[in-house]
């Protein structure tokens, strides 16, 4: 199974040389740096930026103008050890993507730690820039980097950021050749005797690279080198005596693991003594941030603070939507009147009239005007929770409950991603290490409601919680937080049940360096979540309503044996439906829902209507109306949102799962698995209603 960040991944090779403009770059660092924001100042590209870990799972290519090369922006990572596949394309990149220099960039209130990183790559490489990056952040903290002490000391080009206000990173661009045509750097690194008696040994029968054995000399001893010795230019000349250096070592206390830990020692001792010399600490670190992780991350009080987060977002979207979607159903109405009278004008067909506007048109006005007021009042404040150093928060407070279910805590950062899309918690879930958890996180990403089931669940919910019943918003805004939290407690169940299963095995440990909180940038949080995820959602949706509202269409007027297609699948469908407490009209508009979950409430309502056509769209109420009518109760309601919640992915999800993970079989399992929880749940329900009623 191959689930790497490949070229195929990517979608592009990063290592066709071919591909590039001027100088090939890299740019490196660990997760949370400011990297993705130093890219898109040098490169003039959106590449997502967001202050948390993991968000960063593929290699982004650019041109930056004013040093004339082309930057490729790498995964995140720590080392060059290869523990995760970030670290895995960051260091395959570095050793054979042929750049010609590396832009290292540190946080400078975490320099010592930084650090690490910058030291194994001057063991490839002397061409390295230095990007002490957030300076801005460091000296509220009372943290200075002294810049020029930094150069001094390690022989290589420094630059001092603050990359999110545009600080600096000028000089970054302007010193890259200067990197590039760097001999050397001052960069001495010297193991313990017995380990460099050990690389002298291997140096004479190992093949690589002028400059990168000492490298290629330590993976070797690391047990590390399995990558290498797939390329030519990496290779081993005498495996005896590789195997009885190692034997050697082994006699004397130092096998693979042990080696590891001496080599990251002296980097670590090497970078300490480093910013003792280099660093001045002007203060003590604000305790602010400390308060709020009390809180934010407590045993008890993340719990109560993820839920109270969560029911507040929905309560300003549940609050916020109506009004604009009573505008805009208003504006369709009007305009379809226009669109019907131009077409009776010239002589349009009635057949074509009811294609075009009582299908097509109608189908895009219900998913315009329901989906897009909510969309793009959650993303925005979705994303300033991104931007405000949230989410990682959100994966330590829910890592127990993930560790206890035989996965990770790093799966709820694709849980959080799934939120957004499915497709893209699918892909997302390239951040986990362990074949075996990203399997998992694969599987369950689907009991998230993406963008595309939210609209349906919030005027579901605000139909029969709050018009009419005299509920206010609060109280519906915990109900839709209630489903989500539900859909993460069938994750946690679905992930135990697969780990026992068919994918047992002991979970790995999970590493989360968690991000300081840092102010969001509102106009960047605005542009990027209206334009990244409302404006492509919306979009992704109306393409796939145009082919889905002319089947819908056809399937309500073409009859057989004077019943229309669309009413034998509801009758056929009928029984099962029933058991879950709901009826054949809204299995029907699941199934047909498949190719986006954005159509399923205007395929019932078009069912509900006259059977031919689509009613138009219209304010909440009068969608209240329709599924009241036609018989439908809180418990319908109840369902509803269960199976919405828990059901098959959109095809698009079910792509993402077979292309991630090469295989039919867990695709058909992605899909089986939360149809299976949701059906179960709704069954229950049912029967709870029947009992009590």
């Amino acid at each position: 199974m191959k689930m790497g960040l490949t070229g195929s991944s990517t979608g592009k090779s990063l290592t066709n040389k071919t591909e590039f403009c001027g100088r090939r770059v890299a740019l490196a660092g660990n997760p949370n740096v400011g990297k993705s924001t130093i890219f898109n100042h040098l490169t003039g590209l959106k590449q997502h930026t967001g202050n948390w870990t993991g968000k960063t799972v593929g290699l982004a290519a650019g041109y930056c103008r004013d040093a004339g090369c082309t930057l490729v922006d790498l995964p995140g990572c720590y080392s060059l050890s290869a523990n995760s596949e970030e670290e895995a394309a960051a260091r395959d990149f570095i050793c054979f993507g042929d750049a010609e220099a590396v832009i290292v960039v540190c946080d400078a209130s975490r320099l010592q730690r930084n650090l690490n990183l910058l030291i194994q790559i001057s063991e490839i490489t002397p061409h390295i820039l230095l990007c002490v990056n957030l300076l801005d952040e460091a000296k509220a903290n009372g943290i200075t980097p002294d810049i020029t002490a930094l150069e001094r000391l390690l022989g290589i080009p420094t630059v001092g950021t603050s990359a999110g206000k545009g600080t600096g990173v000028a000089a970054v661009a302007s010193r890259i050749h200067e990197a590039a045509e760097n001999p050397e750097s001052g960069i001495s690194l010297r193991y313990t005797d017995e380990l460099e008696k050990a690389i002298a040994n291997l140096l004479p029968i190992i093949k690589a690279p002028v400059g990168k054995e000492r490298f290629f000399a330590l993976r070797l001893l690391e047990g590390d080198a399995g990558f290498l010795l797939e390329h030519d230019e990496y290779s081993v000349t005498d495996e005896a005596a590789l195997n009885a250096e190692k034997e050697r070592l082994r006699g004397i206390g130092l096998d693979s693991e042990a080696i590891n830990a001496e080599a990251v020692h002296t980097i670590s001792e090497y970078a300490a003594a480093i910013c003792r010399r280099a660093i001045k600490r002007t203060g003590k670190e604000s305790p602010a941030s400390s308060r709020a992780d009390r809180i934010l991350c407590g045993r008890l009080t993340g719990f109560a603070a993820m839920a109270i987060l969560l029911a507040v977002i929905f309560w300003i979207t549940i609050v916020g939507a109506n009004y604009p979607s009573e505008a805009l159903s208003s504006l369709f109405g009007k305009f379809e009147g226009v669109l019907h009278r131009a077409l009776t004008a010239v002589g349009a067909a009635e057949w074509l009239i009811g294609m075009l506007i009582f299908g097509i048109y109608r189908t895009l006005a219900w998913i315009v005007a329901v989906m897009l007021p909510p969309m793009a009042i959650f993303f925005p404040l979705f994303t300033l929770l991104e931007d405000i150093g949230y989410l990682p928060r959100i994966a330590y407070n829910l890592d127990r409950c993930f560790a206890a279910c035989g996965s990770c805590g790093k799966q709820s950062l694709t849980m959080c991603m799934g939120l957004g899309c499915n497709a893209a918690g699918v892909v997302g879930a390239r951040i986990i290490d362990s074949e075996k958890e990203r399997l998992i996180a694969i599987l369950t990403n689907a009991f998230m409601p993406c963008n595309g089931r939210f609209p349906a669940l919030v005027t579901v919910i605000t139909v029969f919680f709050s018009a009419g019943t005299g509920l206010p918003s609060v109280v519906c805004a915990l109900i839709l937080a209630a489903v989500i939290l539900l859909g993460v407690i069938f994750t946690l169940i679905a992930s135990r049940l697969l780990s026992s299963t068919i994918l047992h095995g002991k979970p790995s440990s999970f590493i989360l360096e968690m991000p300081p909180y840092r102010k969001p940038n509102i106009p960047r949080v605005i542009v990027r979540s209206m334009l990244d995820r409302t404006v492509f959602v919306l979009g992704r949706a109306v393409m796939i309503a145009i082919p889905a509202g002319l089947l819908i269409w056809l399937l309500a007027n073409i009859t057989l044996g004077g019943v229309t297609l669309l009413s034998h699948i509801c009758l056929f469908l009928e029984p099962l439906a029933a058991l879950c407490g709901m009826d054949g009209v809204i299995l029907a508009a699941f199934l047909l829902g498949l190719p986006a979950n954005e159509i399923v409430l205007p395929i019932i309502l078009m069912a509900y209507t006259s059977g031919s056509e689509l009613t138009e769209a219209g304010a909440i109420t009068e969608v209240g109306a329709i599924l009241t009518a036609n018989g439908w109760s809180i418990k319908t309601a109840l369902c509803f949102l269960i199976f919405s919640m828990a059901h098959f992915p959109c095809s698009t999800t079910l792509i993402s799962v077979k292309k991630e993970t090469g295989s039919t079989r867990w695709m058909l399992i992605a899909a089986a698995l939360p149809t299976l929880f949701g059906a179960f749940a709704c069954m229950l329900v049912n029967l709870i209603f029947s009992v009590f009623s």
